[in-house]
């Protein structure tokens, strides 16, 4: 005769077979239970956890992007593990988490100042190869990594040309490839670092100015669109420029202007100390870059 132990046992397993065969009539369920390559009677002690896991490994089957994760810990997935005869969960992160984790690491390799966000993202992948102009910029770029990781002596780029072509975004996605790299880098837009740096005299005015005089990379954006000023012309740009090209530290520009014109927009009065003094800007730019242009339609319209 069987003792009211046994008789409770076998309830109890009958309840988990039970329960289990009812998930299991369920597609999804039985799908996800058929790919874990587990003992059926290990799985039916464990039928409600396997169908909440069922459930997230769905919706991350559907994943329409980490911004409208359904699951309990968005970006993570329930996941069972076996580990002897039992079976353990727990919240695994899931492949589009850990890219962003990633992406997140390498771009604490880049110093932004007043860079549109989107420019964060930026990607040799994604560079528009619509425009035979582009892929002069992007050999010279392959160019340069290759260099610049052997240890060699490169110059930057001073890419000028058209509003909107894409020049922030090229030299940004330069700087992403060498980050994941382990090399840091500044990006700078140029006008609003001079505004910065006028109104923190007596704050951060020394931590940011060596930030970007010394980045082992350094994108000074939109050269020329600046208030020029004397002050901006020989305080700011002026050593940055020589200190770079002291240290051989590569840097880089984008402008609307030629050299040409922006030597006219340095000179200020246009006395001739004035043209003297930027011309000397002009010839430290030229040490430190290699002259490229870019011409093409307003990428910013199409946004």
């Amino acid at each position: 005769m069987k003792t009211v132990k046994e008789y409770m046992q076998k309830e109890n397993q009958m309840a988990l077979e039970r329960s289990y065969m009812n998930a299991y009539h369920e597609g999804t369920f039985k799908d996800y239970v058929d790919s874990l390559d587990m003992e059926e009677a290990l799985l039916m002690k464990y039928t409600s956890l396997l169908e909440e896991a069922a459930k997230e490994h769905q919706n991350c089957h559907h994943c329409k992007g980490l911004s409208q994760c359904q699951n309990q810990i968005p970006g993570h997935v329930y996941t069972p593990k076996k580990e002897k005869n039992r079976i353990l969960f727990s919240y695994q992160m899931c492949a589009k988490k850990e890219k962003e984790e990633e992406k997140k690491a390498y771009q604490k390799k880049i110093s932004y100042f007043q860079i549109p966000k989107e420019i964060a993202n930026a990607s040799f992948k994604e560079l528009y190869k619509d425009s035979k102009a582009r892929l002069p910029i992007v050999q010279y770029f392959r160019s340069f990594m290759e260099d610049y990781l052997a240890g060699k002596k490169v110059k930057g780029l001073y890419l000028c040309g058209s509003f909107g072509s894409g020049k922030t975004y090229m030299i940004a996605a330069l700087f992403n490839e060498l980050a994941k790299k382990d090399i840091a880098s500044c990006m700078v837009y140029y006008p609003e670092l001079l505004r910065d740096l006028k109104s923190s005299f007596h704050d951060t005015y020394e931590e940011k100015y060596e930030t970007v005089k010394k980045a082992p990379l350094l994108l000074l954006d939109d050269l020329g669109a600046e208030n020029n000023t004397t002050w901006a012309r020989d305080e700011v740009l002026g050593p940055i420029l020589q200190y770079r090209m002291e240290e051989d530290l590569p840097t880089f520009f984008t402008s609307n202007f030629s050299l040409e014109e922006v030597e006219q927009l340095l000179s200020n009065t246009g006395n001739m100390t004035e043209k003297v003094k930027a011309k000397r800007i002009i010839e430290r730019i030229k040490q430190l870059s290699t002259v490229m242009q870019l011409n093409s339609k307003n990428r910013r319209d199409e946004n």
